[in-house]
């Protein structure tokens, strides 16, 4: 399988690029000739990353028959002082909330197993990342 995409200058540091049908537009912030009138391109990089897992999850929860109330991944990336910029380490923070969810030892491990399922197997954004830099996560359940 081969996915082939076309980003178009648009003006000043703008893109627009279309994904499967959707167009997204890229942009660089004001201070290097930007016009902020879209994400730039290394958060987008964590947010396929996020969408990647986030779907593995939510899939393989539903096989296990674990239903949550709320479920969020925040991605918190570090990136080097030079250039090229890169990230070198990326944390995952896997939030869930349903109810007796906090201190649910029981739960907590088949969540586990979900997202290393993911991380280790399936998802190929983790896959292409753990190359080239540090990838840890955490998982967080509460209350709703």
């Amino acid at each position: 399988m081969i996915h082939t995409i076309t980003s178009g200058w648009i003006g000043n540091m703008a893109l627009e690029t279309t994904i499967n049908g959707h167009k997204i537009t890229m942009d660089a912030d004001e201070q290097v000739g930007g016009k902020d009138a879209g994400p730039r391109p290394k958060p987008l990089l964590l947010a396929a990353l996020s969408g990647c897992t986030a779907m593995d999850v939510i899939s393989i929860l539903g096989k296990k028959r674990v239903a949550f109330d709320t479920f969020r991944i925040r991605v918190t990336a570090e990136l080097t002082e030079t250039h090229p910029k890169v990230y070198t380490k990326i944390h995952l923070s896997y939030e869930f909330s349903g109810k007796d969810f906090a201190n649910n030892e029981e739960l907590l491990v088949k969540i586990r197993q979900a997202v290393n399922l993911s991380l280790d197997n399936y998802c190929g954004m983790a896959a292409m990342l753990k190359k080239i830099c540090e990838l840890t996560y955490e998982i967080n359940l509460r209350n709703s």
